[in-house]
């Protein structure tokens, strides 16, 4: 190394500093912080420990193959320009090289003799095309195993966050939007697969980068003072333009998110929609927040494109002023000018190619980072709740489920829904709830379904904490029908078998008679194998609620819970359903949310609630007869004035 570059090299770590490439920890920040993407990232990629292994070797390789290359073609180019043998030997590779036993007389004579260095000649160029085939094979299985790292890495987490999403509790998965969680789903996984890819990608161009760096120093350090100020320039550029990128991403990412939301909200309101004629508005307001997206799109392609241009005119700028001071500076080396700015020139065309690659890797660092946010709000647990799991099986109860002094809160400022209800349900009885809306009748189902769990006082089933349960097998034993029924997208049957994947096709027509669904189901072209649509829109309410207790009686539940299940349903439709309710009643043991006080006249208890206590409790004959709200509510339905208005 000449003595005047020295200097030069000795600071070439803080050379780089002030070119910028610091920075580069914070392109690697979601691998090396400890936020929940990155611990999930880490966790993850250590257990493709043998894939990571093949990507770190054939890294390694191709990079020192790509060194290797410039190398030979040194000393190949150096071969034709300088055939004095006397000169050619004292060059310091070559010397090195002809102390070797085999390598070494392949040299000494091809040196020797005119027509042995033309054969020499071919052979390094030869060695060359070896060499850059081993970069080629590397590079692919380089480019493989971090593709397949990816790939597995984007299908586990995309599940990961698939089975988290089902693991919130009620009330915490209602906190989030349809849209919202579906694009979790669907982005988190893609956003660790492009953080893996673009890693893999900058530590490939990051070790070809050294190798360049050390040839063009060893060259002639002054030189390379000609690509340090196109890396500074590059370096200021993207100070300038990454916040911008990071910036205009995360606006791009929280749009499309909102537009996700907006699609999916509006298919799933399409009968409100159209119902309302609000077809027009739906459309203009996805149209303003496509505006926006687009705007925001066109904005980081001006942005993104801007460094582009940049860096290819930048290099022929610097060949120009290197082919220029070369003559200056190089003229009394051994190897003389021409190897020496050839070598000089393919090197710094090489590392210009990789800042090129990693300027493009900071853009797409900065484009990920709003996924990648987004992926460590899904995964922070601080703001999450969580199914309960664990606690001994339920089985059956033989006696009573008992509620003591239960009381719910959905919010530590909201009014309690409901206020030290005590209630005994007993097995094999029906237990009717009614009250004006909001009095707390859902909310106390919600508790014995575990969508909730009390704020204070307890769920007893046979004396047993329902705290202390596995809630699962606890819910496999209830049957839920509500107002709002929910149907897959599949067949007939296989939404009466939804939960029951055992039951047979015999189990299934057999829930469907007690349903009062046979009828109208043989009269389907297909039957049972009939397709109903989303949520079940080919079907009417009436079909739709008979088909949901015909899924609840198949369970043959402990518990059966009937959610107003009648409420919007025309006359003959609710008497079908409530006939087989009653075929039901008389076996089990059943919960009735009611409005219609009609249906449940033959109840064991009919409890009415207010505000979020129990008021009335009693059978129908001795409810009527106390004169209170119970029997207000019974004269306003019979069409008869009531006895007095409560406020």
């Amino acid at each position: 190394m000449n003595s005047p570059g020295f200097p030069l090299a000795r600071s070439a770590p803080s050379l780089l500093r002030r070119l910028g490439w610091r920075r580069l920890g914070q392109f690697l920040e979601p691998f090396t912080s400890v936020s929940p993407a990155a611990r999930l990232i880490r966790r993850s990629a250590r257990q493709q420990w043998r894939l990571l292994t093949v990507n770190i070797a054939t890294n390694l390789l191709s990079s020192i193959s790509e060194g290797g290359t410039l190398g030979v073609i040194f000393l190949a180019v150096s071969l034709i320009s300088s055939p004095n043998p006397d000169h050619w030997s004292r060059l310091p590779v070559v010397a090195q090289a002809i102390r070797l036993p085999v390598v070494g007389n392949v040299l000494q004579e091809g040196i020797n003799s005119s027509s042995g260095q033309g054969i020499l000649f071919v052979l390094l160029i030869g060695f060359a095309l070896i060499l850059q085939v081993i970069v080629a094979l590397t590079m692919y299985l380089n480019s493989v195993s971090a593709g397949i790292i990816g790939n597995r890495l984007s299908a586990q987490i995309s599940t990961l966050l698939h089975h988290r999403t089902l693991s919130f509790t009620f009330s915490c998965a209602c906190r989030f939007r349809v849209g919202d969680l579906l694009n979790y789903i669907q982005t988190g996984g893609s956003a660790v697969s492009t953080q893996i890819s673009l890693t893999n990608t900058l530590l490939t161009n990051l070790i070809q980068l050294l190798i360049y760096l050390f040839i063009l120093i060893a060259i002639s350090p002054w030189l390379l003072l000609v690509a340090a100020c196109m890396a500074a320039f590059m370096g200021a550029l993207q100070k300038q333009v990454l916040p911008r990128l990071r910036h205009t991403s995360e606006v791009m990412t929280m749009i499309g998110v909102e537009m996700g939301s907006r699609v999916t909200e509006n298919i799933q309101g399409l009968r409100l929609i159209h119902s309302s004629g609000e077809l027009k508005n739906a459309s203009q307001s996805l149209d303003s927040l496509f505006q926006q997206w687009l705007r925001q799109a066109d904005r980081l392609s001006y942005i993104t494109n801007l460094i582009t241009p940049i860096s290819t005119i930048l290099p022929i700028f610097a060949i120009a002023v290197i082919s220029t001071l070369s003559l200056a500076l190089l003229h009394d080396r051994q190897s003389g000018v021409i190897p020496s700015l050839i070598t000089f020139v393919l090197a710094l065309q090489r590392m210009n190619s990789r800042l090129n690659t990693i300027n493009t890797i900071a853009v797409g660092y900065a484009n990920n980072s709003a996924a990648v946010s987004r992926l460590n709000a899904i995964l922070d647990d601080r703001d999450k709740q969580f199914v309960r799991t664990g606690g001994f099986p339920f089985k059956t109860f033989d006696r009573e489920i008992r509620l003591d002094k239960v009381t719910l809160r959905y919010g530590p400022n909201l009014a309690a829904s409901l206020d030290s209800i005590d209630l005994v349900i007993p097995k094999g009885q029906t237990i009717a709830l009614i009250g004006p809306s909001g009095a707390g009748k859902s909310s106390l189902a919600d508790l014995l379904v575990g969508l909730y769990e009390p704020t204070s006082g307890s769920i007893r089933i046979d004396g047993q904490n329902l705290n202390q349960m596995d809630l699962a097998t606890w819910q496999q034993r209830i049957g839920v029908v509500s107002q709002d029924t929910f149907l897959m997208n599949t067949t007939i049957a296989g939404n009466i078998a939804y939960g029951q994947p055992a039951a047979t096709r015999e189990q299934i027509e057999a829930a469907a008679i007690s349903a009062q669904a046979a009828n109208f189901i043989h009269d389907l072209p297909e039957g049972y194998d009939t397709l109903i649509g989303e949520r079940g829109y080919r079907l009417s309410g009436g079909q739709r609620q008979r088909i949901s207790l015909a899924r609840a009686i198949l369970r043959n539940p402990d518990l059966l819970i009937l959610d107003e299940a009648t409420s919007a349903l025309d006359t003959q439709s609710e008497r079908l359903v409530q006939q087989a309710i009653e075929q039901f009643e008389g076996h089990n043991t059943v919960l009735v949310i009611a409005h219609r006080l009609s249906t449940i006249v033959g109840a064991d208890l009919i409890c009415v609630m207010d505000r979020g206590q129990i008021i009335e409790r009693g059978r129908h004959a001795d409810l009527i007869t106390a004169g209170g709200l119970y029997t207000q509510l019974w004269q306003l339905q019979a069409g008869e004035s009531p006895l007095h208005i409560r406020n």
